[in-house]
Protein backbone atom coordinates (compact mmCIF):
# COMPACT_ATOMS: atom_id res chain seq x y z
CA UNK A 1 0.00 0.00 0.00
CA UNK A 2 1.06 3.68 -0.47
CA UNK A 3 1.33 5.31 2.36
CA UNK A 4 -0.09 8.77 2.84
CA UNK A 5 3.15 10.56 2.50
CA UNK A 6 3.54 9.45 -1.06
CA UNK A 7 0.05 10.04 -2.00
CA UNK A 8 0.39 13.78 -0.81
CA UNK A 9 3.45 14.13 -3.05
CA UNK A 10 2.20 12.96 -6.11
CA UNK A 11 -1.20 15.33 -5.27
CA UNK A 12 1.81 17.79 -5.26
CA UNK A 13 2.87 16.81 -8.69
CA UNK A 14 -0.18 16.52 -10.82
CA UNK A 15 -3.28 17.86 -8.65
CA UNK A 16 -5.98 16.31 -6.66
CA UNK A 17 -7.83 15.31 -9.27
CA UNK A 18 -5.36 13.42 -10.84
CA UNK A 19 -4.37 10.81 -7.82
CA UNK A 20 -7.27 7.94 -7.86
CA UNK A 21 -7.69 5.92 -5.19
CA UNK A 22 -11.39 5.55 -5.22
CA UNK A 23 -12.39 1.36 -5.04
CA UNK A 24 -14.19 1.52 -8.45
CA UNK A 25 -11.34 3.57 -9.93
CA UNK A 26 -8.78 1.32 -8.92
CA UNK A 27 -10.88 -1.97 -10.31
CA UNK A 28 -11.27 -0.90 -13.89
CA UNK A 29 -7.77 0.49 -14.21
CA UNK A 30 -6.20 -2.89 -12.57
CA UNK A 31 -6.70 -4.76 -16.08
CA UNK A 32 -6.81 -4.79 -19.95
CA UNK A 33 -8.49 -6.22 -22.40
CA UNK A 34 -7.48 -9.85 -21.23
CA UNK A 35 -9.68 -12.38 -19.93
CA UNK A 36 -9.34 -14.65 -17.24
CA UNK A 37 -10.86 -17.60 -19.51
CA UNK A 38 -7.14 -16.57 -21.88
CA UNK A 39 -5.15 -16.94 -19.02
CA UNK A 40 -4.30 -20.40 -18.74
CA UNK A 41 -2.70 -21.16 -15.48
CA UNK A 42 -2.09 -17.97 -14.58
CA UNK A 43 -5.37 -16.85 -13.31
CA UNK A 44 -3.82 -15.55 -10.04
CA UNK A 45 -2.40 -12.28 -11.57
CA UNK A 46 -5.53 -10.91 -12.09
CA UNK A 47 -5.94 -11.17 -7.64
CA UNK A 48 -3.87 -7.65 -6.87
CA UNK A 49 -5.35 -3.90 -7.54
CA UNK A 50 -3.21 -0.66 -8.09
CA UNK A 51 -2.75 1.01 -4.62
CA UNK A 52 -3.36 4.53 -6.67
CA UNK A 53 -3.55 6.00 -10.12
CA UNK A 54 -1.73 8.76 -11.12
CA UNK A 55 -1.83 10.74 -14.71
CA UNK A 56 0.64 13.01 -15.28
CA UNK A 57 0.30 15.81 -17.96
CA UNK A 58 4.03 16.22 -18.61
CA UNK A 59 7.33 14.90 -19.30
CA UNK A 60 8.60 17.28 -15.68
CA UNK A 61 5.53 15.26 -13.79
CA UNK A 62 6.21 11.61 -15.29
CA UNK A 63 10.15 12.22 -13.79
CA UNK A 64 8.86 13.39 -10.60
CA UNK A 65 6.69 10.30 -10.25
CA UNK A 66 9.50 7.71 -11.28
CA UNK A 67 12.04 9.78 -8.97
CA UNK A 68 9.68 9.23 -5.85
CA UNK A 69 9.25 5.91 -6.82
CA UNK A 70 12.28 4.78 -7.14
CA UNK A 71 13.22 6.53 -3.90
CA UNK A 72 10.37 4.63 -2.05
CA UNK A 73 10.34 1.18 -3.84
CA UNK A 74 6.95 1.71 -5.42
CA UNK A 75 6.11 -0.94 -8.39
CA UNK A 76 5.11 1.70 -11.60
CA UNK A 77 2.82 0.23 -14.43
CA UNK A 78 2.49 2.56 -17.06
CA UNK A 79 -1.04 2.73 -18.94
CA UNK A 80 -2.15 3.43 -21.98
CA UNK A 81 -5.25 2.61 -23.58
CA UNK A 82 -5.64 -0.38 -22.09
CA UNK A 83 -6.17 -2.57 -24.51
CA UNK A 84 -3.97 -5.00 -24.24
CA UNK A 85 -4.71 -8.75 -24.62
CA UNK A 86 -2.08 -9.94 -22.75
CA UNK A 87 -1.85 -8.60 -19.40
CA UNK A 88 0.30 -6.13 -20.20
CA UNK A 89 -1.03 -3.52 -18.09
CA UNK A 90 -1.74 -5.79 -15.03
CA UNK A 91 -0.66 -4.58 -11.38
CA UNK A 92 0.65 -8.04 -10.48
CA UNK A 93 2.80 -6.45 -7.54
CA UNK A 94 0.19 -3.46 -6.77
CA UNK A 95 1.73 -0.19 -6.52
CA UNK A 96 1.29 2.87 -9.01
CA UNK A 97 -0.49 2.65 -12.27
CA UNK A 98 0.68 5.89 -14.51
CA UNK A 99 -2.33 6.89 -16.73
CA UNK A 100 -0.41 8.47 -20.09
CA UNK A 101 -3.78 9.90 -20.97
CA UNK A 102 -3.64 13.21 -20.54
CA UNK A 103 -0.42 13.36 -22.39
CA UNK A 104 -2.14 13.59 -25.45
CA UNK A 105 -0.64 16.22 -27.55
CA UNK A 106 0.46 15.88 -31.56
CA UNK A 107 3.19 17.84 -30.96
CA UNK A 108 4.61 18.33 -34.81
CA UNK A 109 4.09 17.35 -38.27
CA UNK A 110 6.49 17.57 -40.39
CA UNK A 111 5.41 16.95 -44.53
CA UNK A 112 9.30 17.51 -45.66
CA UNK A 113 10.66 14.62 -43.11
CA UNK A 114 7.58 13.12 -43.15
CA UNK A 115 7.62 12.86 -39.75
CA UNK A 116 5.19 13.49 -36.46
CA UNK A 117 6.44 14.23 -33.49
CA UNK A 118 3.49 13.10 -30.37
CA UNK A 119 2.64 12.65 -27.00
CA UNK A 120 2.78 9.07 -25.45
CA UNK A 121 -0.60 8.65 -24.48
CA UNK A 122 -1.84 10.33 -28.52
CA UNK A 123 -4.46 7.84 -29.48
CA UNK A 124 -4.07 7.07 -33.02
CA UNK A 125 -7.63 7.93 -34.31
CA UNK A 126 -6.54 11.13 -33.20
CA UNK A 127 -3.43 10.72 -35.16
CA UNK A 128 -4.82 9.79 -38.03
CA UNK A 129 -7.30 12.46 -38.24
CA UNK A 130 -4.49 15.14 -37.73
CA UNK A 131 -2.16 14.02 -40.33
CA UNK A 132 -4.97 13.85 -42.90
CA UNK A 133 -5.44 17.37 -42.75
CA UNK A 134 -1.89 17.47 -44.12
CA UNK A 135 -2.46 14.25 -46.51
CA UNK A 136 -0.75 11.58 -44.59
CA UNK A 137 -1.20 8.67 -43.06
CA UNK A 138 0.09 6.53 -40.11
CA UNK A 139 1.81 3.13 -41.60
CA UNK A 140 0.43 1.43 -38.24
CA UNK A 141 -3.28 0.71 -38.34
CA UNK A 142 -4.37 -2.17 -36.29
CA UNK A 143 -7.71 -3.26 -35.15
CA UNK A 144 -7.39 -1.09 -32.28
CA UNK A 145 -7.18 2.34 -33.64
CA UNK A 146 -10.26 4.18 -32.07
CA UNK A 147 -8.41 3.03 -28.86
CA UNK A 148 -5.10 2.27 -28.55
CA UNK A 149 -2.20 4.72 -28.09
CA UNK A 150 1.13 5.44 -29.89
CA UNK A 151 3.70 4.51 -26.65
CA UNK A 152 1.17 1.60 -26.08
CA UNK A 153 1.63 -0.12 -29.64
CA UNK A 154 5.60 0.88 -29.65
CA UNK A 155 5.87 -1.10 -26.41
CA UNK A 156 4.05 -3.99 -27.64
CA UNK A 157 6.14 -3.34 -31.23
CA UNK A 158 2.26 -3.88 -32.21
CA UNK A 159 1.52 -5.21 -36.06
CA UNK A 160 -1.98 -3.54 -38.14
CA UNK A 161 -3.38 -3.90 -41.36
CA UNK A 162 -0.71 -1.48 -43.51
CA UNK A 163 1.76 -3.67 -41.75
CA UNK A 164 2.77 -5.60 -45.08
CA UNK A 165 3.87 -2.48 -46.69
CA UNK A 166 5.16 -0.38 -44.03
CA UNK A 167 6.00 -3.10 -41.15
CA UNK A 168 5.29 -3.33 -37.33
CA UNK A 169 4.88 0.13 -35.25
CA UNK A 170 8.44 -0.46 -34.07
CA UNK A 171 9.49 0.05 -37.66
CA UNK A 172 8.16 3.24 -37.99
CA UNK A 173 9.89 4.65 -34.64
CA UNK A 174 12.50 7.76 -35.48
CA UNK A 175 13.02 8.60 -31.71
CA UNK A 176 11.75 8.76 -28.50
CA UNK A 177 11.88 10.14 -25.27
CA UNK A 178 11.49 8.22 -22.35
CA UNK A 179 11.67 8.59 -18.54
CA UNK A 180 14.09 5.77 -17.24
CA UNK A 181 13.49 4.02 -13.65
CA UNK A 182 15.64 6.83 -11.70
CA UNK A 183 13.89 9.48 -13.26
CA UNK A 184 16.50 10.87 -15.91
CA UNK A 185 14.64 11.91 -19.17
CA UNK A 186 16.57 10.20 -22.30
CA UNK A 187 15.70 11.21 -25.21
CA UNK A 188 17.13 10.07 -28.60
CA UNK A 189 17.65 11.97 -32.32
CA UNK A 190 15.11 12.31 -35.09
CA UNK A 191 17.46 11.09 -37.81
CA UNK A 192 16.58 7.91 -39.66
CA UNK A 193 20.02 5.77 -39.65
CA UNK A 194 22.73 5.67 -36.30
CA UNK A 195 25.67 4.43 -36.30
CA UNK A 196 27.61 6.46 -33.26
CA UNK A 197 27.01 3.41 -30.69
CA UNK A 198 23.34 1.38 -30.84
CA UNK A 199 20.01 2.19 -31.85
CA UNK A 200 19.02 2.95 -27.90
CA UNK A 201 15.35 3.11 -29.59
CA UNK A 202 15.38 -0.45 -29.75
CA UNK A 203 15.47 -1.02 -25.74
CA UNK A 204 12.21 0.03 -25.44
CA UNK A 205 10.53 -1.20 -28.35
CA UNK A 206 8.79 -4.23 -27.22
CA UNK A 207 9.90 -4.33 -23.69
CA UNK A 208 6.18 -3.23 -22.21
CA UNK A 209 7.32 -0.47 -20.25
CA UNK A 210 9.85 -2.62 -17.94
CA UNK A 211 12.64 -0.49 -19.07
CA UNK A 212 10.80 3.13 -18.80
CA UNK A 213 8.50 5.19 -19.59
CA UNK A 214 7.55 6.16 -22.96
CA UNK A 215 6.79 9.86 -22.98
CA UNK A 216 7.22 11.33 -26.91
CA UNK A 217 8.19 9.46 -30.03
CA UNK A 218 9.05 10.60 -33.49
CA UNK A 219 7.50 8.49 -35.96
CA UNK A 220 7.60 7.91 -39.67
CA UNK A 221 4.46 9.07 -41.56
CA UNK A 222 3.49 8.66 -45.35
CA UNK A 223 1.45 10.66 -48.14
CA UNK A 224 -1.85 9.53 -48.37
CA UNK A 225 -2.05 7.18 -51.34
CA UNK A 226 -2.66 8.46 -54.96
CA UNK A 227 -3.76 5.07 -56.04
CA UNK A 228 -6.02 2.15 -54.01
CA UNK A 229 -6.89 -0.96 -56.20
CA UNK A 230 -8.20 -3.58 -53.63
CA UNK A 231 -8.38 -7.56 -54.52
CA UNK A 232 -9.45 -11.06 -53.86
CA UNK A 233 -8.20 -14.45 -54.82
CA UNK A 234 -9.63 -17.65 -54.01
CA UNK A 235 -7.83 -20.81 -53.10
CA UNK A 236 -8.70 -24.57 -53.12
CA UNK A 237 -5.84 -25.13 -50.33
CA UNK A 238 -4.27 -22.91 -47.90
CA UNK A 239 -1.01 -24.54 -48.89
CA UNK A 240 -1.45 -22.83 -52.44
CA UNK A 241 -2.37 -19.45 -51.36
CA UNK A 242 0.14 -19.48 -48.56
CA UNK A 243 2.86 -20.52 -51.92
CA UNK A 244 1.57 -17.76 -53.41
CA UNK A 245 1.78 -14.94 -50.77
CA UNK A 246 5.67 -15.92 -50.40
CA UNK A 247 6.14 -15.48 -54.24
CA UNK A 248 4.59 -11.94 -54.08
CA UNK A 249 6.80 -10.98 -51.86
CA UNK A 250 10.12 -13.02 -52.77
CA UNK A 251 9.34 -10.72 -56.10
CA UNK A 252 9.75 -7.54 -54.29
CA UNK A 253 6.17 -7.07 -54.24
CA UNK A 254 4.81 -5.36 -51.01
CA UNK A 255 0.69 -4.88 -50.93
CA UNK A 256 -0.28 -2.60 -48.19
CA UNK A 257 -2.89 -5.48 -47.06
CA UNK A 258 -1.49 -9.01 -47.07
CA UNK A 259 -4.32 -11.04 -45.53
CA UNK A 260 -4.59 -15.12 -46.34
CA UNK A 261 -7.43 -16.36 -43.82
CA UNK A 262 -9.20 -19.98 -44.49
CA UNK A 263 -12.32 -20.06 -42.12
CA UNK A 264 -15.22 -23.06 -42.76
CA UNK A 265 -17.88 -20.58 -44.09
CA UNK A 266 -15.61 -18.47 -46.55
CA UNK A 267 -12.90 -20.82 -47.44
CA UNK A 268 -9.41 -19.65 -47.87
CA UNK A 269 -8.91 -16.01 -49.40
CA UNK A 270 -6.35 -14.00 -50.00
CA UNK A 271 -7.07 -9.91 -49.51
CA UNK A 272 -5.17 -7.73 -51.33
CA UNK A 273 -4.96 -3.81 -50.97
CA UNK A 274 -2.85 -2.12 -53.34
CA UNK A 275 -1.54 1.54 -52.28
CA UNK A 276 0.79 4.18 -54.04
CA UNK A 277 1.62 5.76 -57.22
CA UNK A 278 -0.76 5.11 -59.94
CA UNK A 279 1.55 3.35 -61.76
CA UNK A 280 2.53 1.48 -59.36
CA UNK A 281 -0.61 0.16 -57.87
CA UNK A 282 -1.25 -1.13 -61.49
CA UNK A 283 1.62 -2.78 -62.10
CA UNK A 284 1.59 -4.94 -58.69
CA UNK A 285 -1.69 -5.26 -58.74
CA UNK A 286 -1.43 -6.80 -62.85
CA UNK A 287 1.53 -9.16 -61.43
CA UNK A 288 0.20 -10.28 -58.32
CA UNK A 289 -2.72 -11.13 -59.54
CA UNK A 290 -0.55 -13.81 -62.66
CA UNK A 291 1.32 -14.72 -59.48
CA UNK A 292 -2.08 -16.08 -57.73
CA UNK A 293 -2.96 -17.75 -60.88
CA UNK A 294 -0.30 -19.47 -61.09
CA UNK A 295 -0.64 -20.83 -57.99
CA UNK A 296 -3.97 -21.70 -58.68
CA UNK A 297 -6.01 -18.60 -57.07
CA UNK A 298 -9.06 -17.35 -58.73
CA UNK A 299 -9.91 -13.93 -59.06
CA UNK A 300 -13.41 -13.44 -57.29
CA UNK A 301 -13.12 -9.73 -57.62
CA UNK A 302 -12.71 -7.18 -54.76
CA UNK A 303 -16.00 -6.89 -53.07
CA UNK A 304 -15.08 -8.96 -50.50
CA UNK A 305 -11.38 -7.80 -49.52
CA UNK A 306 -13.57 -4.03 -49.40
CA UNK A 307 -15.77 -5.20 -46.72
CA UNK A 308 -13.05 -6.43 -45.12
CA UNK A 309 -11.13 -2.95 -44.90
CA UNK A 310 -14.39 -1.44 -44.24
CA UNK A 311 -15.22 -3.68 -41.23
CA UNK A 312 -11.18 -3.50 -39.83
CA UNK A 313 -11.62 -1.48 -37.16
CA UNK A 314 -15.06 -2.45 -35.86
CA UNK A 315 -14.17 -4.53 -33.28
CA UNK A 316 -12.15 -1.83 -31.44
CA UNK A 317 -15.23 0.65 -31.84
CA UNK A 318 -17.14 -2.10 -30.32
CA UNK A 319 -14.97 -2.21 -27.23
CA UNK A 320 -14.83 1.37 -26.66
CA UNK A 321 -18.33 1.75 -26.48
CA UNK A 322 -19.08 -1.05 -24.28
CA UNK A 323 -16.26 -1.79 -22.18
CA UNK A 324 -13.44 0.86 -22.42
CA UNK A 325 -13.19 2.06 -19.22
CA UNK A 326 -15.65 -0.36 -17.80
CA UNK A 327 -15.19 -2.31 -14.29
CA UNK A 328 -12.93 -5.54 -14.28
CA UNK A 329 -15.84 -7.74 -14.50
CA UNK A 330 -17.92 -6.20 -17.01
CA UNK A 331 -14.64 -6.91 -19.68
CA UNK A 332 -14.22 -10.10 -18.25
CA UNK A 333 -17.77 -11.25 -18.97
CA UNK A 334 -17.68 -9.75 -22.73
CA UNK A 335 -17.68 -13.37 -23.97
CA UNK A 336 -20.11 -14.95 -22.36
CA UNK A 337 -18.03 -17.04 -20.48
CA UNK A 338 -17.06 -18.91 -23.88
CA UNK A 339 -12.82 -20.06 -24.33
CA UNK A 340 -11.43 -19.59 -26.86
CA UNK A 341 -7.86 -18.00 -28.18
CA UNK A 342 -6.44 -16.58 -30.58
CA UNK A 343 -2.57 -17.14 -31.54
CA UNK A 344 0.43 -15.26 -33.25
CA UNK A 345 3.54 -17.24 -33.99
CA UNK A 346 6.55 -16.23 -36.36
CA UNK A 347 8.18 -19.06 -38.07
CA UNK A 348 10.74 -19.44 -41.03
CA UNK A 349 8.64 -19.18 -44.32
CA UNK A 350 9.94 -22.99 -45.03
CA UNK A 351 8.93 -24.06 -41.43
CA UNK A 352 5.36 -22.63 -41.43
CA UNK A 353 3.70 -25.36 -43.57
CA UNK A 354 4.87 -28.09 -41.61
CA UNK A 355 4.16 -26.72 -38.25
CA UNK A 356 0.51 -26.33 -39.38
CA UNK A 357 0.11 -29.99 -40.02
CA UNK A 358 2.41 -30.84 -36.56
CA UNK A 359 -0.19 -28.67 -34.45
CA UNK A 360 -3.36 -30.27 -36.32
CA UNK A 361 -1.36 -33.57 -35.45
CA UNK A 362 -1.73 -32.04 -31.31
CA UNK A 363 -5.52 -31.26 -31.74
CA UNK A 364 -6.58 -34.41 -33.14
CA UNK A 365 -8.57 -36.11 -30.36
CA UNK A 366 -7.38 -33.05 -28.00
CA UNK A 367 -11.30 -31.49 -27.82
CA UNK A 368 -9.84 -28.36 -29.04
CA UNK A 369 -10.37 -27.80 -33.16
CA UNK A 370 -9.58 -24.50 -35.24
CA UNK A 371 -12.03 -22.29 -36.45
CA UNK A 372 -9.13 -20.04 -38.34
CA UNK A 373 -6.24 -20.36 -40.15
CA UNK A 374 -4.27 -16.97 -41.65
CA UNK A 375 -1.01 -15.43 -42.66
CA UNK A 376 -1.14 -11.40 -41.86
CA UNK A 377 0.98 -9.31 -43.52
CA UNK A 378 3.93 -11.92 -44.46
CA UNK A 379 3.96 -15.41 -44.88
CA UNK A 380 6.54 -16.32 -41.24
CA UNK A 381 3.61 -14.74 -39.23
CA UNK A 382 0.82 -17.75 -39.13
CA UNK A 383 -2.27 -17.20 -36.59
CA UNK A 384 -4.48 -19.72 -35.11
CA UNK A 385 -8.09 -19.04 -33.61
CA UNK A 386 -8.93 -21.77 -31.29
CA UNK A 387 -12.05 -22.91 -29.75
CA UNK A 388 -13.31 -26.08 -27.89
CA UNK A 389 -15.22 -28.50 -29.95
CA UNK A 390 -18.76 -28.51 -30.30
CA UNK A 391 -20.51 -29.89 -27.11
CA UNK A 392 -17.23 -30.17 -25.10
CA UNK A 393 -17.74 -30.34 -21.60
CA UNK A 394 -16.30 -30.69 -18.11
CA UNK A 395 -12.41 -29.46 -18.51
CA UNK A 396 -12.60 -28.24 -21.70
CA UNK A 397 -10.80 -25.15 -20.02
CA UNK A 398 -7.82 -27.26 -19.04
CA UNK A 399 -7.56 -29.28 -22.40
CA UNK A 400 -6.98 -25.78 -24.11
CA UNK A 401 -4.22 -24.59 -22.11
CA UNK A 402 -2.73 -27.49 -22.21
CA UNK A 403 -3.31 -27.79 -26.24
CA UNK A 404 -2.28 -23.67 -26.10
CA UNK A 405 0.94 -24.60 -24.36
CA UNK A 406 1.93 -27.36 -26.76
CA UNK A 407 1.04 -25.05 -29.92
CA UNK A 408 3.45 -22.62 -28.50
CA UNK A 409 6.60 -24.38 -27.35
CA UNK A 410 6.52 -26.56 -31.38
CA UNK A 411 6.67 -23.30 -32.48
CA UNK A 412 9.73 -22.78 -30.35
CA UNK A 413 11.05 -25.68 -30.62
CA UNK A 414 11.01 -25.18 -34.82
CA UNK A 415 13.02 -21.90 -34.52
CA UNK A 416 9.82 -19.67 -34.53
CA UNK A 417 8.21 -17.80 -31.49
CA UNK A 418 5.55 -17.96 -29.60
CA UNK A 419 3.78 -14.34 -30.42
CA UNK A 420 4.20 -12.12 -32.82
CA UNK A 421 1.77 -9.35 -32.53
CA UNK A 422 0.87 -8.36 -28.86
CA UNK A 423 3.46 -8.89 -26.61
CA UNK A 424 4.23 -11.23 -23.90
CA UNK A 425 2.31 -9.70 -20.80
CA UNK A 426 1.42 -12.31 -17.96
CA UNK A 427 -0.18 -14.93 -20.28
CA UNK A 428 2.83 -15.79 -21.52
CA UNK A 429 5.45 -14.69 -19.21
CA UNK A 430 6.11 -18.53 -18.15
CA UNK A 431 7.59 -19.15 -21.61
CA UNK A 432 10.03 -16.14 -22.57
CA UNK A 433 13.33 -17.49 -21.32
CA UNK A 434 12.17 -20.71 -23.13
CA UNK A 435 12.35 -18.96 -25.84
CA UNK A 436 15.26 -16.35 -25.55
CA UNK A 437 17.78 -18.80 -23.38
CA UNK A 438 20.68 -16.39 -23.13
CA UNK A 439 19.10 -13.56 -24.14
CA UNK A 440 16.76 -13.79 -21.22
CA UNK A 441 19.63 -13.35 -19.14
CA UNK A 442 20.93 -10.13 -20.86
CA UNK A 443 17.19 -8.92 -20.39
CA UNK A 444 17.59 -9.51 -17.03
CA UNK A 445 21.07 -8.04 -16.67
CA UNK A 446 19.71 -4.70 -18.58
CA UNK A 447 16.78 -4.67 -16.31
CA UNK A 448 19.60 -4.79 -12.97
CA UNK A 449 21.51 -2.26 -14.77
CA UNK A 450 18.97 0.40 -15.27
CA UNK A 451 16.23 -0.59 -12.78
CA UNK A 452 18.11 -2.74 -9.90
CA UNK A 453 14.89 -2.19 -7.51
CA UNK A 454 12.46 -3.53 -10.23
CA UNK A 455 9.98 -0.81 -9.88
CA UNK A 456 8.91 -0.24 -13.35
CA UNK A 457 6.43 -2.91 -14.71
CA UNK A 458 7.80 -5.69 -12.56
CA UNK A 459 6.45 -9.15 -13.26
CA UNK A 460 6.62 -8.65 -16.88
CA UNK A 461 9.06 -10.27 -19.78
CA UNK A 462 9.66 -12.49 -16.76
CA UNK A 463 11.05 -10.01 -14.47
Amino acid sequence: MLNRSAIETLTKFVGAENVLTDPYDLDRYSADALTPSRAFGVEGAFDRLADAVVRPATTEQVSQIVSLAAGEGIPLVPYGGGTGVMGGTLPVRGGLIVDMGRMNRILQVNVTDLTAEVEGGVVLQDLVEALAVHGLMSGHDPYSVPIATVAGTISTNGVGYRAAAFGPMGQQVVALEVVLPDGRVLSTRPVPKYSSGPILNYLFIGSEGVFGIITKATIRVYRLPESSVFATSSFETFDRGFEAAAELLALGIRPTLLDLTEEEEEGILLHLLFEGYQEGVAADHKRSMQVCARFGGQDVGPESTENYWQDRHRSGENYKEAMLGRPRQVRWDRWGGRSFDYLHLALPVSQVLDYRKKCEAILAGSGVRVVEYSIWSRPELFSMMLSPEPGAKGDFQDNMGQVVEQVLTLAQDMGGIMEYCHGVGVKLNHLLARELGVGHDVIRDLKQALDPANIMNPGKLGL
